[in-house]
């Protein structure tokens, strides 16, 4: 246990997250010149690495979807702070940053990280298995809360725009909760089994029985190392976004494009992480973490902003154009039907992948 310890403390998977976090804390609200930008860059991918390392030890430890979760809540609950202070500070200007970061969040996970899942497991075994179960359910608590959270505001009348009123809100924030947590209960607890790895003929696994678990020493150091490290890709992502933003605007392109590109930056630990676990053939763990992200990101930033909105004085825009519409529900459509047989080949990775890269296009062209 002890010589466990020891050598997870000598890794450079250690040092990164304290390093990004001091330069977080050297470089937070201030100009940065090129050079220092790139540097930034340099901490941010590290942290990232770092995290993914730290969240499959902390994954390891308590098990599926255990450790699907942990990683998917830690992100978004750092990355809902980061949105609610934004939009403290930005006034009128912030009025659509939530629903952009949460679709960004919605078509990146549902569709960028689902397809290369797929698409790198099918590579490995020519077909991609998973539990049709629980990941169908997964994507129809999706569906129901980006619904109730993103498209109703559109249609509502009680205030004009795509606004929620007062009262509309507090439903979304209460039904948006409820629903999570009772997600959580059925993967962790009444159905885990259905959210669990299958082998090639369908046999549900539980990796934990393989081979030696991390001590509880190293999985707590590991735990808190993965805070960090998150606090890091989330802090320097908001760094360099000026500079994102200065570059999105010289190449004459839409707002929404920052929003997306920054989603992308808070998003790459559970790619990176979606995309190992499907290496390794639990193509199950990947798709977990893909809508696992997707729903705590709306079920945890309605509530959030519904509490914000206290002390928020400008406009709060939910509700999406058509064509975001329009991507969300080809992306449903297309979830559901990739999911029904349990099973995915080539061809659907590519699919959800080609809708991802549409979503990009269409944020950069509208």
């Amino acid at each position: 246990m002890e010589g466990m310890l020891r050598a997870l403390t000598t890794r450079w998977t250690v040092f990164t997250p304290l390093l990004a976090a001091l330069a977080l804390v050297a470089t937070w609200g201030r100009s940065l010149p090129g050079v220092g930008v790139v540097v930034v860059a340099l901490f941010l991918a590290a942290a990232v690495l770092a995290a993914v390392h730290h969240a499959e030890v902390v994954a390891h430890r308590v098990g599926e979807p255990f450790g699907s979760l942990v990683l998917a809540v830690a992100v978004t609950v750092i990355e809902v702070a980061l949105i609610v202070t934004l939009m403290i500070s930005g006034g009128e200007k912030a009025a659509t940053l939530a629903r952009d970061t949460v679709f960004a969040a919605v078509m990146i996970t549902c569709n960028g990280i689902f397809g290369l899942a797929l698409l790198v497991g099918a590579l490995r075994r020519r077909v991609a298995v998973f539990n049709a179960e629980g990941t169908g359910a997964a994507l129809a608590t999706v569906a129901t809360l980006a619904t109730l959270s993103l498209v109703l505001p559109t249609f509502t009348s009680s205030v004009p725009g795509p606004e929620f009123s007062p009262a509309q809100l507090t439903f979304a924030a209460f039904a948006s909760l409820a629903l999570y947590g009772l997600f959580v209960m059925v993967q962790t607890v009444r159905h885990r089994d259905d959210f669990l790895p299958v082998e090639g003929d369908g046999v549900v696994t539980d990796d934990d029985a393989r081979d030696e678990r991390p001590s509880v020493r190293a999985t707590l150091l590991s735990l808190g190392l993965l805070l960090v490290a998150l606090v890091g890709v989330v802090g320097l992502a908001k760094v360099v976004s000026p500079a994102i933003e200065s570059a999105v605007v010289n190449a004459g392109l839409p707002p929404a494009a920052v929003g997306v590109a920054i989603a992308l930056l808070v998003l790459l630990p559970e790619t990176l992480a979606a995309v190992r676990a499907a290496r390794r053939d639990q193509v199950q763990i990947s798709l977990n973490l893909a809508l696992g992200s997707a729903m705590a990101s709306i079920g945890l930033t309605i509530p959030a902003i519904a509490v914000a909105t206290i002390w928020l004085s400008g406009p709060l825009v939910l509700g999406l154009g058509a064509t975001q519409m329009v991507l969300l529900a080809l992306t449903v459509v297309v979830g559901v039907l990739t999911i029904v047989p349990g099973r995915a080949t080539l061809l659907q990775g590519g699919v959800h992948l080609a809708l991802f890269s549409a979503f990009v296009f269409l944020a950069a062209s509208p």
